[in-house]
This record gives structure tokens, C-alpha cells and sequence, in this order.
């Protein structure tokens, strides 16, 4: 099965500027996934696919494929994520499967690659997305009515402790897996017949505010 592994990375971003490109312990954020990409087994191309010229020469030094620049209208603050998936499956035909890895998941491994691969080879899929363990579980999630008053989001029934609560995992955005004949059909990721990953806590963080860059910063530096 030919894969393409593909690295959405825009130049605009609002909670953290230019983050795509800015070094995160010795490198820049992308880096750290052309790297384990570009060590998996089974990637037969690593694609960033950008509308940013600095992101695209960064992308090529360290040993990622550019061979199309983003129209500035798939890179926009509400550019659906399946956007430029699409865009660079009709500009790359001739990939089996595709594998989507966002440069916001730096601690995402090579080792976390090729698992991912394997574990679709072995169950068939059509499609994975990388899952972890959820922080806090929904079942001791409240909202407030008009009032103020708390009001439970789900019914945890006689559970009283964590452990006797149903398991819950969240997505992780690091890992998204789909043969692209069946992705071009459903045109998403997220779809009945997915099947989820589980990465660890430690290898899931997904960098969105400062606060989350630090933490990767320090969990990088300790790794390097």
C-alpha cells in the first residue's frame, strides 16, 4: 500500500503567531513531525502542505516534500480541516492511503507511526484517528441552568468513584488514517466505521495556547 503522509501547516495562527515555523526546544514545531514521519516504515512521501513561504523552506531543509503551494483560500481562521486534505489528494493522485499529522502534536513518535500503520493493516480499516484516554471523564461534567443551579451533562447512575465510571477517550488530533479511495467518498475522518488509536496521555498533547507550549517545550527538552 502506497501512503502519503501529509502535514497541513498554514502560516496565520491567532493563539500562538507563527508557530508553525518557531523553535520548540532546538527546532521548529514542524520539524518534530517531518522527522518521525520520515523515519516510519511504511510513508512512501512526506507532503507539507502550506500557503507560507518560510513554513515551505523550513518543510524542504528538513527533508520534507513542498510540491504545491495552498491557494490562501484553504488557509483561512475557518478553513474546514478536511479542506486541504482534499486539496492535496486531488494534487498527489496515486496514494493507497493517506496519514494526517498535525505539527501541533510534537510528541507524537516515529514508534507511534508505525503502530498506527500496523494496527490498520492488521484490522482492515479504512480509517483510524488516534484517541486518549479522556482528562476528565463527561460523567462529573455539570452545566449551569438560568439560574445557576448544577445541572449533570450525563447520568453516571450509582457510580461514585472514577473507576466505576464507563471508560471515555477524546481525540487526540495526532494520528488521522484512511485509504483515499474511501476518504474521497466520505469526505471525513469521523465516520461510523473509524476506528480509534490509543496513544497515551504523555504523547498527546496538542499544542493550542501558550500554557500547552511550554508543557511540550519542557516534555521535548527532556526527550532531546
Amino acid at each position: 500500500m502506497k501512503t502519503l503522509a501529509l502535514i497541513p501547516a498554514r502560516g496565520g495562527s491567532k493563539g500562538i503567531p507563527r508557530k508553525n515555523c518557531r523553535m520548540i526546544a532546538g527546532k521548529p514545531l514542524i520539524a518534530w513531525s517531518i522527522q518521525a514521519a520520515l523515519a516510519a516504515k511504511n510513508i512512501d512521501s512526506v507532503v507539507v502542505s502550506t500557503d507560507d513561504e518560510e513554513i515551505a523552506a523550513i518543510s524542504r531543509e528538513y527533508g520534507a516534500l513542498v510540491p504545491f503551494m495552498r491557494p490562501a483560500g484553504l488557509a483561512q481562521d475557518d478553513t474546514p480541516g478536511m479542506a486541504p486534505v482534499l486539496h492535496a489528494l486531488q494534487q498527489l493522485p496515486g496514494f493507497d492511503a493517506i496519514l494526517l499529522l498535525q505539527p501541533t502534536s510534537p510528541l507524537r513518535t516515529t514508534a507511534d507511526i508505525d503502530n498506527c500503520l500496523a494496527f490498520a493493516s492488521q484490522r482492515q480499516a479504512k480509517c483510524i484517528v488516534s484517541v486518549t484516554p479522556a482528562a476528565q471523564s463527561p460523567y462529573w461534567m455539570i452545566t449551569l441552568d438560568a439560574e445557576g443551579r448544577l445541572v449533570k451533562l450525563l447520568d453516571a447512575g450509582e457510580a461514585t468513584r472514577r473507576q466505576e465510571l464507563p471508560e471515555v477517550q477524546a481525540l487526540n488530533g495526532a494520528l488521522y488514517f484512511a485509504h483515499t479511495d474511501w476518504l474521497l467518498s466520505n469526505k471525513t475522518f469521523l465516520h461510523a466505521d473509524t476506528l480509534g488509536f490509543v496513544m497515551s496521555a504523555e504523547k498527546s498533547l496538542d499544542i493550542d495556547t501558550p500554557l500547552d507550549w511550554k508543557i511540550a517545550e519542557l516534555m521535548l527538552s527532556e526527550l532531546s
